[in-house]
């Protein structure tokens, strides 16, 4: 069953996790483009800026996503060593002396 977009609280369509990342991924392509572009030596100074504007824009949503991702990572790494920490000690194959 396809997974399909919902309406948020405020209105809004909430895109479904997969979509989030492919969006994610087009998003830091067209910034590495646009700082191909930015590098060339016959590109209008207009356009030169308006691609800046739009790199640094992409940059800074890029960079949020980028701590919620590593938000969730920490707090899955903690969920992880607290359940090692609270599982029992199985002594099988302890040493015994």
């Amino acid at each position: 069953m396809a997974k399909t977009a919902t309406k948020t609280a405020s209105g809004k369509t909430a895109a479904p996790k997969a979509a989030a990342m492919k969006n994610f991924e087009e998003r830091l392509e067209r910034l590495e483009l646009l700082g191909e572009q930015i590098r060339k030596t016959d590109i209008p100074l207009d356009e030169a800026l308006k691609a800046f504007e739009e790199g640094i824009k992409l940059a800074r949503t890029l960079e949020k996503d980028l701590e919620k991702i590593d938000s969730r990572i920490e707090i899955l790494m903690n969920s992880a060593d607290s359940a090692a920490d609270d599982s029992p000690e199985l002594e099988l194959f302890a040493m015994e002396d």
